[in-house]
């Protein structure tokens, strides 16, 4: 039974490092998925990017007609064109000077900083200039850099408009949220693949807009139309008989009504034109991005561009316009060859470690060699699921953490050895003056660590953070599994 129960640990705690070092992938939608959340890294270990968006001051030129009204699809019309019909150019700044306010700049800046949080970006430094408007932003670098730097420069702007009038019928303040969908259309013989969608959720008012707008724009469907003329008395002469007759004509024509279409625009570019079906009463409406597809890299393609269009309208149009006037590229500290040697050299001290602890302590030391590696197992997972941001100075807050435990496991076991016998009653006592004497001895590097949690600069917080979760961890675990490990070897 005592072997049993050994092993069974041992295989949770081999369970636990596979999911810490490899991953969990499971099927969604027609992909492989890794469930277990990522490492986040400070910009002096993965690089990051300076980017500055300048308020735009450029003009855009507006073709007006006589009553001063904007003309749609100016664009194709030559100045010959415009001159015979009586249009005029205007000059207008795409910025207004009214909306060029300390203001806007700041709510310009509060929705980027919304923008980047639900882009994924955690580690992001922002900052407005008062005086120009201009907004200067820190961000890691990685494979989403640049997709990012799109969609924080968008403004965002939403209309839903009629194809016709051009009258504006819905816009972002009829918004309450919009995400991401996914649907798969499939038998046990035949699969179409991942649909995926963009939906929209709108707010009480903007749901009551919908409901009127989709029973207004239905398609709409041929009208038969019956004409019937009855003539009547109509007199035939035939061999000297008077016959009047009453004849009925039946004509039936087909007629159809005009058409009415609504027109989406994201920052004034049209994204789709359609009519409903149905009157839509969810408040919600839903738009495919793309074609069913089961193959991996379109489908994450689609996603992309559905996440991209959900984060700009989610979180409301910036009252500024912006253009990307720096894009420049930070290279890290270190050199991903030079974090490779640093985690190779850390694995092997860490092997040693353990040897040493095998061959001091015999069984005792194997024991908690397979605690300690269940303890770093666990910690790599707290460390993703806490959000800590990983820098230069987190590595050496890992290693801190790894040479604390190994040193509460040394003492332990250092006490354990002196005893001719151990029994649980033994354990108990043995642990709790190790609890005792250990951290007495690091109350000043507590104190410190939690000093550091709340410190601003990202280093100096890395480290704290770290040392944080990795104290906390090696006070728990050790009183849980490691107690644990050496009850059950001292059972009899």
């Amino acid at each position: 039974m005592k072997k049993i129960k050994l092993l069974t640990i041992t295989l949770a705690v081999i369970l636990v490092t596979a999911i810490a070092f490899f991953g969990v992938y499971i099927p969604v939608q027609n992909r492989m998925e890794d469930k277990v959340e990522g490492y986040s890294y400070a910009m002096d270990l993965k690089g990051g990017r300076n980017i500055r968006l300048k308020v735009d001051t450029s003009n855009k030129t507006v073709v007006k007609d006589s009553e001063g009204n904007e003309v749609e699809d100016a664009d194709n019309l030559t100045d010959e064109q415009i001159s015979q019909n009586g249009y005029t150019k205007e000059e207008t700044p795409n910025n207004p000077q009214d909306v060029l306010t300390y203001d806007n700049y700041k709510k310009s800046k509060g929705i980027i900083e919304d923008r980047l949080s639900k882009l994924g970006v955690n580690n992001y430094i922002t900052k407005v200039d008062d005086k120009t408007g201009d907004i200067l932003i820190e961000i890691p670098e990685n494979d989403n850099t640049d997709a990012i730097v799109s969609n924080i420069a968008t403004t965002g702007k939403f209309e839903i408009v009629d194809s016709n009038t051009k009258e504006v019928l819905m816009d972002n303040n009829d918004i309450k949220a919009a995400r991401v969908m996914y649907g798969s259309n499939s038998t046990s013989t035949t699969s179409s693949g991942t649909t995926v969608y963009l939906e929209i959720e709108f707010n009480k008012n903007g749901s009551q807009k919908l409901q009127n707008i989709s029973n207004d724009y239905k398609t709409q469907n041929t009208v038969n139309v019956t004409n019937t003329t009855n003539i009547t008395n109509e007199t035939n002469t035939v061999a000297d008989a008077n016959n009047t007759t009453n004849e009925t004509n039946t004509n039936t024509t087909q007629t159809t009504e005009e058409q009415k279409e609504i027109t989406m625009l994201i920052d004034d570019e049209e994204i789709m034109t359609t009519s409903f079906d149905e009157t839509l009463e969810t408040g919600k409406l839903q738009l495919s991005v793309g074609t069913a597809t089961t193959d991996q890299k379109t489908l994450q393609n689609y996603i992309n561009q559905a996440s991209s269009m959900a984060v700009v309208l989610d979180n409301g149009n910036m009252p500024v316009k912006y253009t990307v006037d720096e894009n420049q590229y930070i290279l890290s500290d270190m050199t991903q060859n030079e974090l490779n040697i640093v985690l190779y050299v850390m694995v092997g001290l860490v092997v040693i470690s353990l040897l040493v602890l095998i061959i001091r302590y015999k069984t005792n030391g194997l024991a908690l060699a397979i605690s300690y590696i269940g303890l770093a197992s666990i910690f790599l997972l707290l460390i993703r699921y806490t959000n800590v941001v990983i820098s230069i100075e987190g590595i050496f807050g890992i290693a801190m953490v790894l040479i604390l435990n190994y040193i509460f496991l040394n003492k332990l076991l250092a006490k354990l050895k002196k005893e001719k016998e151990v029994e649980k009653e033994t354990v108990n006592k043995k642990l709790k003056e190790t609890y005792k004497e250990f951290f007495i001895r690091i109350i000043p590097i507590c104190i410190a660590v939690i000093t550091f949690c709340f410190i601003t600069w990202e280093p100096i917080s890395s480290f704290g953070m770290i040392m944080f979760w990795g104290i906390a961890l090696i006070a728990v675990y050790n009183s849980i599994v490691t107690n644990l490990f050496l009850k059950i070897k001292a059972g009899k």
